[in-house]
């Protein structure tokens, strides 16, 4: 148990070594130049005004930055975000909670709608050789498409841009499940099944006792990779057709011209990317089984 822990240790001290090193980096990157006055030494008034309207700054500020926010900017955008996460002043100015609130019950509901209809359906193909060769052509031809390939379609069909965000989450969580859960049940050892045969297990507490809890951790895995690509298209869908969530926020700022805000946005995405991930990553731990 030691070595495990002294790893940890050493990788927890790495990364915050490493963050550290990005950070200093990123204020070196942004520091304002200095020299000012010479700068603008041999300049006419004409030159210096043309160079400001070019974007450039005759004077030797941070030009090198290119407007770049500096770690500070970022940590005064960061603080004002999360002390008021919850309000809300109208349509297009409302907090980063309500924000991701809205975009996590998207993707709640389009990941809740697929699992009803992959996972059974998972369970019929895998138990089926027949049933698997005559779908496989379909799953193969529906699988490769882009998720917001559909939104167009959803969007003439439904005529509701935040139902049709949920068709693409739907749309984009079917397959990952599906092809996982039908490849767990397939892949249920036979040995397992003669078994349970040989006790003259019904097929109901068959599939509930034998296959599910030896298929779980291979469908878990396609609900962790589905969840993944959920919350990477609720993002792009929402850029798609506004109204709120944080993909929204993310094109709102940039039609604001607010890098700062933008930059957090992306930082937020990844943070709750992350936790979802690691939640999946305990789930399927916890019904991984060792033979």
């Amino acid at each position: 148990m030691a070595a495990p822990k002294n790893l940890t240790l050493r990788a927890g001290v790495l990364s915050v070594l490493l963050f550290l090193a990005l950070l200093g980096i990123w204020y070196v990157a942004t520091a304002p130049a200095q020299g000012g006055a010479a700068g603008t030494a041999g300049m006419t008034p004409e030159q210096i005004e043309y160079a400001k309207m070019m974007g450039k700054d005759p004077g030797g500020a941070p030009a090198k930055s290119g407007g770049f926010p500096t770690p500070g900017a970022m940590g005064a955008t960061v603080w004002s975000h999360l002390s008021d996460p919850f309000y809300d002043n109208g349509p297009n100015d409302k907090g980063i909670a309500i924000q991701l609130g809205y975009s996590l019950a998207r993707v709640a509901l389009g990941f809740g709608l697929a699992c009803l209809v992959a996972i059974p359906l998972g369970f019929v193909i895998g138990m089926s050789p027949l049933l698997r060769r005559a779908l496989d052509p379909f799953i193969q031809v529906l699988k490769p498409i882009s998720p917001l390939a559909w939104m167009p379609l959803a969007l003439y069909t439904i005529k509701d841009s935040s139902i049709s965000g949920i068709f693409v989450i739907f749309i984009c969580s079917v397959w990952p499940m599906l092809v996982n859960t039908a490849f767990g049940v397939a892949s249920v050892k036979r040995d397992w099944l003669n078994v349970s045969a040989t006790l003259e297990v019904s097929p109901l507490r068959r599939a509930f006792l034998v296959i599910l809890p030896a298929a779980a951790p291979t469908i878990l895995t396609g609900m962790r990779i589905s969840m993944g690509i959920a919350w990477l298209v609720i993002v792009a869908a929402e850029m798609l057709v506004g109204g709120t969530g944080i993909g929204y926020f993310v094109w709102n700022e940039w039609n604001n011209l607010s890098l700062t805000n933008v930059i957090f946005a992306i930082l937020t995405i990844g943070v709750v990317g992350m936790l979802l991930d690691l939640a999946f990553a305990q789930l399927q731990k916890a019904v991984t089984y060792v033979e």
